[in-house]
Formats: C-alpha cells, sequence, structure tokens
C-alpha cells in the first residue's frame, strides 16, 4: 500500500461522493425565493440582464443576470428596493482560483450591466414622465382624493382616467417619475422610475424650510404656513431630500421636518435619523396620523409648526437689573439655594463627612457653619453606600452638637436615578414627605447612574433628572462624586466635561497628604465670587450606647475647624523660580504632559524668559540649560521640582502641581 493511500485501508478504493445534481437554474431560482422575492417561472442562463415581477405586481421591479460559461455565476436583485445579491453555482467543491477569478469577473460585469440597464431604463421612465406630465391638465379642486384630504392642489395634475399626479424631480430639477393617487388613495409610482433622492417643493422658499412625506401632509403644513415644503414621498427618502436642501440652502438655513406619527415609529426614527444628519428639528403631531391627520381632526396645525413666542422672553437690561435679587444661601457662600453643586474628592477624603455635617447643620437649629450664616430647611438624603457607616457618624454628630431631632430623611438604598422609573420613584417618595425638600443629596452620583460618567449622553439624562427635581420641588441638589486618581484629575470631578458646564457651584474636597487637615477649595461659583478656602479636621466622637460584639466603644468621627495645614518652606531661591516656571506655564498655554503633569517646552521657556522675563537671548540658553545647576532649570531640577521631559519639563513636587492646577481653574 503506498504511503497515505487510506483508501485501501478502509476497504477502498476510497473515492468522494458526487454532490446531490441541482441545475444551475434551480438553484437560481432557489436563491431568488429565499431572498423573499418572486421567482419567474424559467430562468435563462445567457449573459444578458432579464426583468421580472418579484412581487407579483404588474410592474417589473426584479431582475436577473447569469453567465453559462465555466462555473454559472452572476446577481440578481429589486430596482424598487434597491437590493442586490451576487450568486454563483454550487458545483459540490471549492472553487479553483482561476475558477473564483473567472466568478469576480463575472460578478463585475453583472453590475456594470446591470447599472447601464437600470440607466437606460430611468432615462426612458423620465422621458415617458415627461410626456404624461406635459398633457395632464391640472387638478381640479374638488378631485375625490383633495376633497377627501381638504387640500388644493398646488400643481398636482390628473390622469384621463382620473387618477391624481405628482412630480418627482431630481437636485439638478429634472423631472425623473410620477407617482399617481386613485381617487381611493391608493399610490403607485412609474413603473420602473427611480425615487431615492427625487422630491418635489409646494410654494417658494422664504425663511422656514419643512420637509415632509406624502403630498396632503405637505399641501396641509403649506397652507398652513404659506412656507416652502419638500416632499420626500417616503420616510426612507427624508435623509436624501434633507442632504439635497442642506447642500442647496446651506448649514443655517431653518429647516423643520415634520414627520408621521406611525404605530410602528417609522417616521418618528427616520426623523430622527436625518435630523441629526443634517442638523435639522423635528415636529411630529401628537396623535397616530400624520400632519394632514391632525388637521383632519381639528387641531391647529399652525400653532403645532409656530407656536407663539412668550412676549416676556426679551426684556431689556434696565428693567432686568431694577429689582435687587440677592441670592439665597442655605449656607451662605457655599451652599445656594435652587442651585445644582457638586462636591468631589478622592475616595476616603472626607467628602461625605462634609457633606454630612452641612445637611444635619440645615436639618437643625444650628445657625453658624465656619462663620457663615445657616438657613434652616429640609435635606432628602440619597444614599446609594455605606448605610451603616452613614448610621454611626449622624448617631456621632447629633451627640458632640446636642441635636436630638432633625428634618432630615435618608433612602434606604441607590436607584437609577436618570431611568424612568428611578426618578419617578425617588419623586413619589419625596412627594409623600410632610414637608417640601430644601436640598436633596444625591451620594455619590455613581451609584444612581445609569450608563457611563463619561459618556455626555448618559451625563445629559442624570443632568435632566436633577434639574427635574429641583423645578418639582423648588429646592438644590447636591451631588457628592469621585475625582479621579492623575494629578491632572485630582481637582475636578471623574468623568464628562457636561458636569462641571451644569453646575452652579462645584467645589473640591482635597486632603493633605501630610496632616489629617481637609481643605475645602471652591473651583467654580457661577454667581458669585469664589470663596477663599476652608480649612477642616475630623475629630473622633464616642457614641453613647453603641457597643460592638466585643465589648468594646464604637466611635466614628465629625467635622470641626482647622487651620491651614504648616508646609515645608523652600529656600527663596527654589521659591523664586518655582513662581517663575509657574508664570512660564501659563503664558505658553498651559500644556499638560503625557502624565497629565504642567510642563513647559524648552522654546516656550526660552519665548517666555526674552519677551515677558527681559532677558537676552545668550543669558535664557544659559538659564535653561540643566547642567547649570545654580541657574533656574538645573536648580528646579536638583531640587526635585522639576525633571526633564521630552522637549521641555515637567512638574513633579505635588504642592506646586496642586497650587498650578488650582489657580488653572479659578481662571475658568
Amino acid at each position: 500500500m503506498a504511503k497515505g493511500d487510506i483508501g485501501n485501508a478502509l476497504g477502498g478504493p476510497f473515492r468522494v461522493p458526487a454532490p446531490e445534481s441541482i441545475p444551475p437554474e434551480a438553484q437560481l431560482i432557489n436563491a431568488i425565493i429565499e431572498a423573499g422575492l418572486e421567482a419567474p417561472s424559467e430562468i435563462h442562463i445567457d449573459g444578458r440582464i432579464h426583468r421580472f415581477s418579484g412581487d407579483g405586481k404588474r410592474e417589473k421591479a426584479a431582475w436577473y443576470i447569469a453567465y453559462p460559461d465555466g462555473v454559472p455565476a452572476g446577481a440578481y436583485g429589486n430596482w424598487k428596493t434597491g437590493f442586490t445579491e451576487k450568486w454563483c453555482a454550487n458545483i459540490g467543491r471549492e472553487l479553483s482560483f482561476s475558477e473564483r477569478m473567472q466568478r469576480d469577473k463575472r460578478y463585475a460585469e453583472a453590475k456594470a450591466i446591470r447599472e447601464a440597464e437600470r440607466a437606460k431604463l430611468a432615462e426612458s421612465v423620465a422621458e415617458t414622465a415627461s410626456v404624461i406630465w406635459n398633457n395632464c391638465p391640472d387638478a381640479p379642486n374638488d378631485h375625490p382624493y383633495l376633497i377627501k384630504k381638504g387640500v388644493k392642489p398646488h400643481g398636482a395634475k390628473v390622469t384621463g382616467d382620473g387618477r391624481l399626479v405628482l412630480p418627482l424631480y431630481d437636485a439638478d430639477g429634472k423631472l425623473i417619475t410620477l407617482q399617481y393617487i386613485d381617487q381611493k388613495g391608493v399610490k403607485r409610482y412609474h413603473d420602473g422610475g427611480p425615487t431615492g433622492g427625487r422630491y418635489w417643493v409646494l410654494g417658494k422658499v422664504n425663511k422656514t424650510i419643512y420637509l415632509a412625506e406624502g403630498f396632503a401632509t405637505g399641501a396641509s403644513i403649506h397652507e398652513a404656513t404659506g412656507d416652502a415644503v419638500y416632499l420626500a414621498y417616503s420616510a426612507g427618502n427624508l435623509i436624501n431630500v434633507a442632504g439635497i436642501i442642506r447642500e442647496k440652502y446651506g448649514p443655517t438655513a431653518d429647516v423643520v421636518i415634520v414627520a408621521d406619527n406611525d404605530e410602528s415609529g417609522t417616521g418618528q426614527k427616520a426623523a430622527s435619523e436625518t435630523a441629526q444628519r443634517w442638523g435639522m428639528r423635528v415636529v411630529i403631531p401628537p396623535i397616530i396620523g400624520d400632519a394632514n391627520d391632525y388637521v383632519q381632526s381639528g387641531h391647529d396645525l399652525l400653532a403645532l409648526l409656530k407656536p407663539k413666542l412668550s412676549s416676556d422672553w426679551l426684556i431689556s437690561a434696565d428693567a432686568f437689573s431694577s429689582k435687587p435679587q440677592p441670592i439665597n444661601w442655605l449656607i451662605k457662600k457655599w451652599v445656594q439655594s435652587n442651585a445644582l453643586l457638586m462636591v468631589h474628592g478622592p475616595s476616603g477624603g472626607g467628602k461625605t463627612f462634609v457633606v454630612l455635617d452641612w445637611c444635619l447643620r440645615i436639618a437643625s437649629d444650628i445657625v453658624k457653619w465656619s462663620g457663615q450664616p445657616v438657613k434652616s430647611g429640609n435635606v432628602v438624603y440619597l444614599a446609594g453606600e455605606g448605610h451603616w457607616g452613614l448610621k454611626a457618624r449622624i448617631a456621632a454628630w447629633k451627640h458632640y452638637h446636642q441635636i436630638h431631632k432633625t428634618n432630615m430623611w435618608l433612602s434606604k438604598c441607590g436607584c437609577e436615578l436618570n431611568t424612568p422609573s428611578g426618578y419617578q420613584m425617588v419623586v413619589d417618595h419625596v412627594r409623600s414627605l410632610p414637608v417640601r425638600p430644601d436640598l436633596i443629596v444625591v451620594d455619590t452620583l455613581h451609584r444612581f447612574l445609569s450608563g457611563d460618567e463619561n459618556s455626555s449622553q448618559d451625563a445629559g439624562t442624570m443632568l435632566n433628572a436633577c434639574n427635574g427635581l429641583m423645578a418639582e420641588f423648588e429646592c438644590s441638589v447636591l451631588l457628592v462624586h469621585h475625582t479621579g486618581v492623575s494629578d491632572e484629575a485630582k481637582y475636578r470631578g471623574r468623568g464628562s466635561s457636561a458636569w462641571r458646564g451644569a453646575l452652579d457651584v462645584e467645589i473640591s474636597v482635597i486632603k493633605d497628604k501630610n496632616s489629617s487637615t481637609i481643605t475645602l477649595q471652591q473651583i467654580k461659583q457661577k454667581d458669585s465670587e469664589l470663596s477663599e478656602p476652608i480649612y477642616l479636621d475630623l475629630q473622633s466622637v464616642a457614641i453613647p450606647g453603641w457597643i460592638d460584639e466585643d465589648g468594646e466603644q464604637v466611635t466614628s468621627a465629625v467635622v470641626v475647624e482647622s487651620s491651614e495645614p504648616v508646609k515645608t518652606k523652600k529656600d527663596s531661591k527654589v521659591a523664586g523660580f518655582m513662581k517663575m516656571f509657574q508664570r512660564a506655564w501659563f503664558a505658553s498655554g498651559e500644556e499638560m504632559s503625557d502624565d497629565h503633569k504642567p510642563f513647559v517646552s524648552r522654546q516656550a521657556m526660552l519665548d517666555f524668559l526674552i519677551q515677558n522675563d527681559g532677558n537676552t537671548e545668550e543669558n535664557a540658553k544659559q538659564m535653561v540649560k540643566p547642567g547649570k545647576a545654580n541657574r533656574f532649570i538645573g536648580y528646579l531640577i536638583n531640587s526635585e521640582i522639576i525633571e526633564p521631559k521630552g522637549s521641555g519639563w515637567q512638574v513633579i513636587d505635588n504642592n506646586l502641581i496642586s497650587t498650578m492646577l488650582i489657580q488653572s481653574k479659578q481662571k475658568l
């Protein structure tokens, strides 16, 4: 037995069984049927394009082409829907390299023939449509379809058998095909005419341009507003016609898509996708149906499309500023009334202790915090984590301050506040309270957020939920949030920049690395000046009656006032050089290194020393030489304040980093 001959070993000789013999014509018929088309009664594999109905109707919108030489191959599809599929006969084995090349050649030839035939058909349809359109009389006002829809003809025409005729033009203004509407409202396009990217315009363009699907819808809009209306004829064609409008009238044109309110959601989805793609507004009737149905139901379409503006939305600056309206505070200069606030800090940095201290002071009769007046009110604390710890902290705070009753309520768990069900649960429970809250705390934001805190879309839904709570209860909402771990991220809330943009007040909780001191640093104060930092500390408190299972006293901590932590003094030379480097950083655009640390390039530093600090070019070059240990850059490197980084230097001293980043935020 020859090496590798396993056929005889298995009782051979072994032969691959022949595949079931199915003629290529039958294979192509099966493929067409599996694609959802009604196949023709017979197939001709002759390299020519053949048209057939595809759906049992008179219009031959489907087609196929197949080549007989070698392995039969070609393509089939439907011109009306734009569907196209390649086809190759199954010969029971893999094709050889040369056969695959021949097959791909046939695919390309089929595509070229299909497109040429399509163009030829479209040209023929356009010529026929033009003859029909030019020879049809104008539609009368009493056409049954127009009477049914309650609209005028607006240039529509009528065939000899009484059907309404509507034109479809391309972007160059050429008549391409027609739509026919019979007296019962059944619509049909002229056989073979392309409709994608084709449209009709009712009226002349003035200020606002409307885009709608069908004729009756567009006619109702035009009659209500007097403005131009582009008819796309279908939901799927909205995005194509919108692109033509933008190309013709530019990105600043006021375009409104009037979507159909379909039970299936087709019209709404197509309008939304079109609006996002082309930057347009969307109006949807509040009832099932289109704009014509809205009118037929007795509603005011003009009021829907062009709602009356409030006459007092724009007022004079003099009137606006004539009546004093000082800011209302729950804790003066720190916790504003009817505002959105955020307190952020690293995990374990003391932010919850600070926020709890504020809440309990507001909810009790303590009238001062760090020398500032406190306004009594009601507090709802939405706690997403650490409930045992919160219980101990509140008990310790009440014992330390000798407070026996507070107007404060806590949630038993977190929820997804930015979802309809989560938001409604919070609203329902807050409504059930005997009083209206003055402050709602969300601790922490992460525990109440459905989605990604880095996503501007998810941040937007949470901000909408917070605004909803503020509007519903006329209260402030305070978000407790974590900061990032990098040096640059330690002084801002983690995640999307949308958070900071929406805040009225932003406060950073900074834990001193060399002591237990907590620094409260205002980062943003939209309606007032930034306050000076406040310094706090945590003091241990034994909670009366709290004994653990080992018989030991349970303690917690409360926030108490402290003083600014003592900073390690630098010699006057390094301090001066640090200030010089800091000024150079601000002057050169506050660039950050890949390590998220303040960075100044060598060229930017030279420019600063020459242009801002009055040095000669030669002197500036000497100052930035790392080997000059007693000069500017060399001295800071030896003092471990900065280090070389790429084409320049980055700050590595944490205190200087903190100072530079905080001052940078205060400038915003």
